[in-house]
Protein backbone atom coordinates (compact mmCIF):
# COMPACT_ATOMS: atom_id res chain seq x y z
CA UNK A 1 0.00 0.00 0.00
CA UNK A 2 1.25 3.53 -1.15
CA UNK A 3 1.84 6.08 2.01
CA UNK A 4 -0.92 8.30 0.41
CA UNK A 5 -3.46 5.28 0.36
CA UNK A 6 -2.11 4.19 4.01
CA UNK A 7 -2.54 8.12 5.04
CA UNK A 8 -6.14 8.11 3.52
CA UNK A 9 -7.18 4.87 4.69
CA UNK A 10 -6.27 5.74 8.59
CA UNK A 11 -7.39 9.84 8.26
CA UNK A 12 -9.07 11.62 5.28
CA UNK A 13 -7.22 14.77 5.01
CA UNK A 14 -10.38 15.78 3.03
CA UNK A 15 -14.10 14.97 3.29
CA UNK A 16 -16.61 16.41 0.34
CA UNK A 17 -20.18 15.76 0.81
CA UNK A 18 -22.18 15.77 -2.15
CA UNK A 19 -25.87 17.02 -1.00
CA UNK A 20 -29.34 18.61 -2.91
CA UNK A 21 -30.00 20.09 -0.07
CA UNK A 22 -32.97 17.00 0.60
CA UNK A 23 -33.99 15.24 4.00
CA UNK A 24 -31.49 12.36 3.37
CA UNK A 25 -28.99 14.41 3.03
CA UNK A 26 -29.11 16.23 6.29
CA UNK A 27 -28.30 13.22 7.90
CA UNK A 28 -25.12 12.89 5.66
CA UNK A 29 -24.18 15.97 6.43
CA UNK A 30 -24.42 15.82 10.19
CA UNK A 31 -21.70 12.42 10.10
CA UNK A 32 -19.60 14.46 7.37
CA UNK A 33 -19.41 16.98 9.57
CA UNK A 34 -18.82 15.29 13.07
CA UNK A 35 -16.17 13.25 10.68
CA UNK A 36 -13.92 15.99 9.90
CA UNK A 37 -14.09 17.25 13.76
CA UNK A 38 -13.02 13.96 14.75
CA UNK A 39 -10.63 13.43 11.67
CA UNK A 40 -9.44 17.17 11.70
CA UNK A 41 -10.23 17.27 8.34
CA UNK A 42 -10.71 19.61 5.45
CA UNK A 43 -14.77 19.55 5.02
CA UNK A 44 -16.29 21.05 1.54
CA UNK A 45 -19.85 20.51 0.54
CA UNK A 46 -20.59 20.89 -3.08
CA UNK A 47 -24.30 20.97 -5.03
CA UNK A 48 -24.30 21.09 -8.26
CA UNK A 49 -27.51 22.40 -10.94
CA UNK A 50 -28.32 20.34 -13.62
CA UNK A 51 -27.62 22.22 -16.81
CA UNK A 52 -29.95 20.02 -18.54
CA UNK A 53 -33.34 20.54 -16.89
CA UNK A 54 -32.22 24.19 -16.75
CA UNK A 55 -31.64 23.97 -20.40
CA UNK A 56 -34.95 22.77 -21.03
CA UNK A 57 -36.57 25.45 -18.95
CA UNK A 58 -35.19 28.56 -20.35
CA UNK A 59 -32.60 31.36 -19.03
CA UNK A 60 -35.11 32.86 -16.67
CA UNK A 61 -36.03 29.81 -15.17
CA UNK A 62 -31.89 29.10 -14.97
CA UNK A 63 -31.61 32.43 -13.36
CA UNK A 64 -33.86 31.85 -10.62
CA UNK A 65 -33.06 28.61 -10.06
CA UNK A 66 -28.93 29.74 -9.25
CA UNK A 67 -30.71 32.28 -7.30
CA UNK A 68 -32.70 30.20 -5.09
CA UNK A 69 -29.63 27.58 -4.62
CA UNK A 70 -27.31 30.00 -3.41
CA UNK A 71 -29.55 31.61 -1.21
CA UNK A 72 -29.90 28.09 0.12
CA UNK A 73 -26.35 27.32 0.53
CA UNK A 74 -25.65 30.87 2.21
CA UNK A 75 -28.42 29.74 4.57
CA UNK A 76 -27.11 26.57 5.77
CA UNK A 77 -23.61 27.95 5.76
CA UNK A 78 -24.61 30.95 8.22
CA UNK A 79 -27.09 28.25 10.36
CA UNK A 80 -24.31 25.91 10.33
CA UNK A 81 -21.75 28.69 11.31
CA UNK A 82 -24.39 30.37 14.09
CA UNK A 83 -25.07 26.73 16.06
CA UNK A 84 -21.45 25.66 16.21
CA UNK A 85 -20.75 22.57 13.66
CA UNK A 86 -18.20 24.94 11.38
CA UNK A 87 -16.41 25.99 14.44
CA UNK A 88 -12.82 25.28 14.10
CA UNK A 89 -13.03 23.42 10.79
CA UNK A 90 -11.44 24.39 7.74
CA UNK A 91 -14.69 24.64 5.45
CA UNK A 92 -15.43 25.33 1.82
CA UNK A 93 -18.75 25.37 0.05
CA UNK A 94 -19.36 25.08 -3.51
CA UNK A 95 -22.38 25.68 -6.46
CA UNK A 96 -21.70 24.77 -9.83
CA UNK A 97 -24.04 24.37 -12.59
CA UNK A 98 -23.31 21.65 -15.13
CA UNK A 99 -24.02 17.74 -15.64
CA UNK A 100 -23.77 16.29 -11.59
CA UNK A 101 -21.27 13.77 -11.79
CA UNK A 102 -18.54 15.39 -14.25
CA UNK A 103 -18.40 18.45 -12.06
CA UNK A 104 -18.54 16.47 -9.16
CA UNK A 105 -15.58 14.55 -10.34
CA UNK A 106 -13.59 17.42 -11.09
CA UNK A 107 -14.40 19.05 -7.48
CA UNK A 108 -13.23 15.92 -5.88
CA UNK A 109 -9.67 15.81 -7.47
CA UNK A 110 -9.76 19.68 -7.17
CA UNK A 111 -10.06 19.46 -3.59
CA UNK A 112 -7.67 16.45 -3.01
CA UNK A 113 -11.08 13.98 -1.75
CA UNK A 114 -10.24 11.43 0.59
CA UNK A 115 -13.87 10.26 1.54
CA UNK A 116 -16.82 11.68 -0.61
CA UNK A 117 -20.18 11.49 1.81
CA UNK A 118 -23.63 10.82 0.06
CA UNK A 119 -26.83 10.41 1.37
CA UNK A 120 -29.95 8.52 -0.80
CA UNK A 121 -33.61 8.05 -0.13
CA UNK A 122 -33.18 4.00 -1.38
CA UNK A 123 -34.56 2.95 -4.77
CA UNK A 124 -38.48 4.22 -4.35
CA UNK A 125 -38.62 8.42 -4.47
CA UNK A 126 -34.73 8.75 -5.06
CA UNK A 127 -33.51 11.80 -4.56
CA UNK A 128 -32.37 14.34 -7.26
CA UNK A 129 -28.54 13.53 -6.45
CA UNK A 130 -28.31 9.62 -6.10
CA UNK A 131 -30.20 7.74 -8.36
CA UNK A 132 -29.44 5.57 -11.41
CA UNK A 133 -26.72 6.68 -13.82
CA UNK A 134 -25.15 9.00 -11.35
CA UNK A 135 -25.17 6.67 -8.12
CA UNK A 136 -23.29 3.82 -10.68
CA UNK A 137 -21.04 6.54 -11.80
CA UNK A 138 -19.91 7.21 -8.28
CA UNK A 139 -19.80 4.04 -6.87
CA UNK A 140 -17.72 2.51 -10.25
CA UNK A 141 -15.89 5.91 -10.70
CA UNK A 142 -14.90 7.95 -7.95
CA UNK A 143 -11.66 8.19 -7.18
CA UNK A 144 -11.72 7.76 -3.32
CA UNK A 145 -13.76 5.93 -1.04
CA UNK A 146 -17.46 6.56 -0.72
CA UNK A 147 -20.10 6.76 2.60
CA UNK A 148 -23.31 6.56 1.93
CA UNK A 149 -26.17 7.12 4.66
CA UNK A 150 -29.45 5.52 3.13
CA UNK A 151 -32.85 5.86 4.47
CA UNK A 152 -32.88 3.38 7.05
CA UNK A 153 -29.46 3.77 8.21
CA UNK A 154 -28.70 5.28 12.03
CA UNK A 155 -28.40 8.93 13.13
CA UNK A 156 -26.47 8.36 15.55
CA UNK A 157 -22.20 7.90 14.70
CA UNK A 158 -20.58 4.93 15.07
CA UNK A 159 -17.10 7.30 16.00
CA UNK A 160 -16.62 9.77 18.53
CA UNK A 161 -18.25 7.33 21.56
CA UNK A 162 -17.45 4.47 23.26
CA UNK A 163 -18.56 1.17 22.48
CA UNK A 164 -17.48 -1.84 23.51
CA UNK A 165 -19.88 -4.00 21.20
CA UNK A 166 -18.97 -1.71 18.20
CA UNK A 167 -19.30 -4.13 14.83
CA UNK A 168 -18.15 -3.43 11.21
CA UNK A 169 -19.16 -5.97 8.47
CA UNK A 170 -16.50 -7.04 5.13
CA UNK A 171 -18.12 -8.46 2.50
CA UNK A 172 -15.72 -9.77 -0.24
CA UNK A 173 -16.12 -12.42 -2.88
CA UNK A 174 -11.90 -12.66 -2.91
CA UNK A 175 -12.22 -10.60 -6.30
CA UNK A 176 -9.17 -7.97 -6.50
CA UNK A 177 -12.23 -5.35 -7.15
CA UNK A 178 -13.69 -6.94 -3.54
CA UNK A 179 -10.72 -6.52 -1.89
CA UNK A 180 -9.81 -3.24 -2.28
CA UNK A 181 -11.91 -2.42 0.77
CA UNK A 182 -10.37 -4.80 2.76
CA UNK A 183 -7.53 -1.95 3.67
CA UNK A 184 -10.17 0.70 4.35
CA UNK A 185 -12.18 -2.08 7.14
CA UNK A 186 -9.01 -2.97 8.73
CA UNK A 187 -8.07 1.09 9.27
CA UNK A 188 -11.28 1.68 10.25
CA UNK A 189 -11.96 -1.05 12.70
CA UNK A 190 -8.40 -0.68 14.60
CA UNK A 191 -9.13 3.19 14.51
CA UNK A 192 -12.62 2.72 16.28
CA UNK A 193 -12.09 -0.63 18.20
CA UNK A 194 -14.74 -2.78 16.67
CA UNK A 195 -15.00 -6.15 15.89
CA UNK A 196 -14.50 -6.91 12.09
CA UNK A 197 -16.77 -9.80 10.33
CA UNK A 198 -15.73 -11.16 7.14
CA UNK A 199 -18.91 -12.18 5.13
CA UNK A 200 -18.88 -14.08 1.77
CA UNK A 201 -21.37 -15.91 0.07
CA UNK A 202 -20.90 -20.06 -1.19
CA UNK A 203 -20.95 -20.62 -4.46
CA UNK A 204 -22.10 -24.01 -5.60
CA UNK A 205 -21.28 -25.92 -8.96
CA UNK A 206 -24.26 -27.96 -10.62
CA UNK A 207 -24.85 -31.13 -9.73
CA UNK A 208 -26.72 -33.84 -11.67
CA UNK A 209 -27.61 -35.79 -8.32
CA UNK A 210 -29.08 -34.83 -4.94
CA UNK A 211 -25.75 -36.38 -3.18
CA UNK A 212 -23.31 -34.25 -5.60
CA UNK A 213 -24.89 -31.17 -5.14
CA UNK A 214 -24.50 -31.77 -1.17
CA UNK A 215 -21.10 -32.84 -1.42
CA UNK A 216 -20.62 -29.88 -4.06
CA UNK A 217 -22.15 -27.40 -1.39
CA UNK A 218 -20.13 -29.01 1.51
CA UNK A 219 -16.66 -28.24 -0.40
CA UNK A 220 -17.47 -24.89 -1.26
CA UNK A 221 -18.62 -24.28 1.69
CA UNK A 222 -14.69 -25.36 3.61
CA UNK A 223 -13.44 -23.65 0.39
CA UNK A 224 -14.94 -20.11 1.11
CA UNK A 225 -14.17 -20.63 4.90
CA UNK A 226 -10.58 -21.30 4.67
CA UNK A 227 -10.24 -18.29 1.88
CA UNK A 228 -11.74 -16.07 4.51
CA UNK A 229 -9.75 -17.32 7.49
CA UNK A 230 -6.70 -16.67 5.59
CA UNK A 231 -7.64 -12.95 4.66
CA UNK A 232 -8.79 -12.82 8.99
CA UNK A 233 -5.01 -14.60 9.28
CA UNK A 234 -3.37 -11.74 7.94
CA UNK A 235 -5.34 -8.48 8.63
CA UNK A 236 -3.30 -7.47 11.28
CA UNK A 237 -6.74 -6.62 13.34
CA UNK A 238 -6.54 -5.36 17.09
CA UNK A 239 -9.58 -7.45 17.91
CA UNK A 240 -10.73 -10.83 17.42
CA UNK A 241 -12.15 -11.22 13.74
CA UNK A 242 -15.58 -13.14 13.14
CA UNK A 243 -15.63 -15.04 10.09
CA UNK A 244 -19.27 -16.11 8.34
CA UNK A 245 -20.44 -17.93 5.08
CA UNK A 246 -23.92 -17.76 3.23
CA UNK A 247 -24.98 -20.79 1.09
CA UNK A 248 -25.79 -19.29 -2.33
CA UNK A 249 -30.10 -19.90 -3.26
CA UNK A 250 -32.50 -17.85 -4.92
CA UNK A 251 -32.74 -14.69 -2.99
CA UNK A 252 -30.71 -11.98 -4.02
CA UNK A 253 -27.04 -11.71 -2.37
CA UNK A 254 -27.63 -8.17 -0.94
CA UNK A 255 -30.56 -9.83 1.38
CA UNK A 256 -27.81 -12.30 2.76
CA UNK A 257 -25.14 -9.07 3.52
CA UNK A 258 -28.21 -6.98 5.21
CA UNK A 259 -29.70 -10.24 6.81
CA UNK A 260 -26.03 -11.03 8.50
CA UNK A 261 -25.17 -6.91 8.65
CA UNK A 262 -28.90 -6.62 11.17
CA UNK A 263 -28.20 -10.10 12.47
CA UNK A 264 -24.65 -8.47 14.40
CA UNK A 265 -25.95 -5.05 14.69
CA UNK A 266 -23.19 -3.90 12.47
CA UNK A 267 -23.16 -0.20 12.59
CA UNK A 268 -20.80 -0.20 9.28
CA UNK A 269 -21.04 -1.83 6.07
CA UNK A 270 -17.98 -2.31 3.86
CA UNK A 271 -17.44 -3.30 0.06
CA UNK A 272 -15.55 -3.01 -2.72
CA UNK A 273 -17.15 -2.81 -5.84
CA UNK A 274 -16.61 -4.31 -9.01
CA UNK A 275 -16.82 -2.14 -12.01
CA UNK A 276 -18.71 -4.99 -14.38
CA UNK A 277 -19.39 -2.50 -16.72
CA UNK A 278 -15.78 -2.71 -18.40
CA UNK A 279 -14.27 -5.66 -16.91
CA UNK A 280 -17.49 -7.84 -17.96
CA UNK A 281 -17.11 -9.82 -14.17
CA UNK A 282 -20.43 -11.61 -13.23
CA UNK A 283 -20.03 -11.34 -9.01
CA UNK A 284 -22.25 -11.06 -5.89
CA UNK A 285 -20.13 -8.02 -5.09
CA UNK A 286 -21.64 -6.09 -8.61
CA UNK A 287 -23.08 -2.81 -9.00
CA UNK A 288 -26.80 -4.16 -8.68
CA UNK A 289 -26.02 -5.89 -4.99
CA UNK A 290 -24.30 -2.75 -3.45
CA UNK A 291 -26.84 -0.66 -4.84
CA UNK A 292 -29.25 -2.07 -2.76
CA UNK A 293 -26.64 -2.91 -0.08
CA UNK A 294 -26.50 0.71 0.00
CA UNK A 295 -30.18 1.71 0.03
CA UNK A 296 -31.83 -0.56 2.50
CA UNK A 297 -29.04 -1.14 4.77
CA UNK A 298 -29.69 -0.21 8.83
CA UNK A 299 -25.99 0.98 8.76
CA UNK A 300 -23.92 3.32 6.75
CA UNK A 301 -22.24 1.73 3.97
CA UNK A 302 -18.39 2.23 2.81
CA UNK A 303 -17.73 1.43 -0.50
CA UNK A 304 -14.02 1.03 -2.29
CA UNK A 305 -13.64 1.04 -6.01
CA UNK A 306 -10.44 -0.12 -8.21
CA UNK A 307 -10.16 3.48 -9.07
CA UNK A 308 -9.19 4.01 -5.18
CA UNK A 309 -5.51 2.62 -5.67
CA UNK A 310 -5.70 0.76 -2.55
CA UNK A 311 -3.74 -2.67 -2.13
CA UNK A 312 -3.68 -5.65 0.29
CA UNK A 313 -0.32 -6.04 2.14
CA UNK A 314 -1.36 -6.45 5.73
CA UNK A 315 0.63 -7.96 8.74
CA UNK A 316 0.17 -11.08 9.69
CA UNK A 317 -1.65 -12.34 13.00
CA UNK A 318 -2.28 -16.17 14.46
CA UNK A 319 -6.13 -17.41 14.00
CA UNK A 320 -8.42 -19.77 15.69
CA UNK A 321 -11.71 -21.06 14.93
CA UNK A 322 -14.67 -22.62 17.07
CA UNK A 323 -17.79 -24.08 15.68
CA UNK A 324 -21.05 -21.06 15.70
CA UNK A 325 -24.11 -22.83 15.06
CA UNK A 326 -26.30 -22.48 11.75
CA UNK A 327 -29.32 -20.37 12.38
CA UNK A 328 -31.58 -19.18 9.78
CA UNK A 329 -29.15 -19.99 6.43
CA UNK A 330 -26.52 -18.52 8.08
CA UNK A 331 -23.51 -20.75 8.28
CA UNK A 332 -19.75 -19.77 9.61
CA UNK A 333 -17.08 -20.10 11.94
CA UNK A 334 -16.26 -17.55 14.54
CA UNK A 335 -13.01 -17.26 14.56
CA UNK A 336 -10.41 -15.46 17.13
CA UNK A 337 -6.80 -14.48 17.23
CA UNK A 338 -4.21 -15.94 20.21
CA UNK A 339 -2.27 -12.91 21.72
Amino acid sequence: MSCHSIAAALKPRSILIATDFSQPSEKALRHSLALARFYGSRFCLAHVISSLALTMAGPEAIAACEEAVLREAAQLEASLVRTGPLTGIEYKFIVRRGELWPELRDIIRQESTDLLVVGTHGRHGLGKLFFGSVAEQIFRQASCPVLTFGPHSDDRPWFGTSSPSRTFLFATDFGPASLHGLPQAIAAANQFGAKLAFLSIVPTAPSHTDEGLKNGRADAYLRTLQRLTELADDSGLDLRPEVYAAFDSERPVSEKILETADRLRADLIIMGVHDSAHAGIVSHLDLATTYDVVCHASSPVLTVNCFSGYDVRPRATEVTASPLSETDGLRGDRFGMKW
